[in-house]
């Protein structure tokens, strides 16, 4: 019997038999729909962390107080970072082009009626060059207000619209502690970003942050939680690193020289190179718990095709006494188990396309179609249903056609 002919009755046979056919597809559907679902989720929430970092500026650099061993030490707390490094940083290092350093702090937040606990930041003017952030309408708070401790702020937009839902922001005043401050500007919206709102923060001079909310923290000045840098360009941001690191390790260096540094400093790629392995782990991680449906699939192909070797024990004995081969009975039921595992992968290849633009459409994240994806879940799905098919169809063509045909 040729191919064409073993393919022609595999098919006419699983017509013939519809819905338990369709049942012994439902693991492989299911399976290869998560597994294409799942890679493409993962991949779509890899690119939404790449524009969530690239909307930050390419050239970011970030100096943080202390290092991860000395942050854990309780008993003895890092130098701190102060101000007066981030003015050394912008004048002594010549592949910076702006520095804003931060303090970082949540205050509860009042106009008239209305109250709303913000996130608090501190900065400069230099914040929305290096943060690459916009302001909508209004202004930011510039040098002279940062050197005359001036009580302004500029709100995020989803906090001026929760404190004066009924009209502009611009102009009013909202009370911390006490006191008042008057809002100048309005940012644009950022949405969302490492689970942190930017659009619920405050915006207020470092200098006013300091000497009326959280005080001076260190003997050598005021006290920053980070030093938002941009270097000149892209390619000056590893020589940026490596000589603010120089000139911080002179600042700060006690006469051991031998000491560990007070301070970390984070690039923009190394941020997202961490985002991007977690990413990659969790992808890895989903694919496999949805590839284990693909497993439990294959295993119910195999139970279907022994109970259809069972039933069809009669057929098989004639069919051999006319003249079929072992040969044969093996190569149909390795056909229709196949056929089952390769139109089941086909389903569900299509319901997981489809559940990915889904997700596209309401959602932020570009989950995107992977090709790599799709084609190694229907390869697995057809080589598990020729691997499970294997043995059935081997029980059918051992079957003895004199016992077989005693049972028509």
């Amino acid at each position: 019997m040729d191919t064409w002919e073993s393919l022609r009755m595999a098919g006419k046979t699983l017509a013939a038999n519809r819905l338990r056919s369709t049942l012994t597809m439902l693991g492989i559907i299911i399976g290869n729909a998560s597994v294409i679902l799942m890679v493409g989720v993962g991949q779509g929430a890899q690119k939404y962390a790449a524009q969530q970092f690239q909307s930050l500026g390419t050239d970011v650099i970030f100096v943080i107080t202390g290092t991860d061993n000395a942050r854990r030490n309780v008993i003895a707390p890092p130098n701190r970072l102060v101000l007066a490094d981030a003015d050394a940083i912008a004048t002594q290092v010549p592949t910076v082009r702006s520095v804003a350093p931060q303090i970082n702090g949540s205050e509860l937040a009042i106009a008239g009626n209305n109250t709303k606990r913000a996130t608090l930041i501190g900065t400069t003017a230099s914040y929305t060059v290096v943060r690459n952030a916009d302001v909508s309408s209004g202004r930011f708070f510039n040098e002279e207000d940062t050197k005359r401790n001036a009580r302004v702020i500029a709100l995020g937009a989803a906090i001026a619209k929760d404190l004066f839902p009924q009209g502009s922001a611009l102009g009013q005043t909202v009370r911390m502690r006490g006191t008042s401050y008057e809002v100048i500007g309005i940012m644009a919206e950022k949405g969302a970003f490492l689970g942190t709102n930017q659009d619920d923060t405050i915006f207020m001079p470092i200098t006013t942050m300091s000497s009326r909310l959280t005080g001076k923290t260190s003997p050598y000045g005021v006290a920053v939680a980070v030093i938002n840098v941009s270097a000149t360009s892209n390619d000056n941001v590893s020589a940026a690193q490596f000589q603010i690191a120089n000139l911080l390790r002179l600042r700060h260096r006690t006469s051991d020289i031998n000491a560990d540094d007070t301070f970390t400093i984070r690039t923009q790629q190394d941020a997202l190179e961490i985002v991007g392995n977690i990413t990659s782990a969790l992808t890895i991680m989903l694919a496999a718990i949805a590839g284990i449906s693909l497993l439990v699939g294959g295993i119910g192909i195999m139970n279907i095709m022994l109970v259809s070797v069972t039933e069809r024990t009669s057929e098989i004995g004639l069919r051999k006494a006319i003249g079929a081969s072992p040969s044969d009975i093996l190569t149909q039921f390795t056909i229709e188990a196949v056929i089952l595992s390769l139109l089941g992968g086909a389903i569900g290849t299509g319901i997981g396309v489809g559940g990915i633009l889904l997700i596209a459409a309401v959602s932020p994240l570009q989950a995107g179609v992977s090709i790599g994806a799709i084609c190694l879940a229907v390869g697995v799905s057809g080589g598990i249903g020729l691997f499970f098919g294997i043995f059935p169809a081997r029980q059918a063509a051992k079957l003895d056609p004199i016992v077989a045909l005693r049972s028509i």
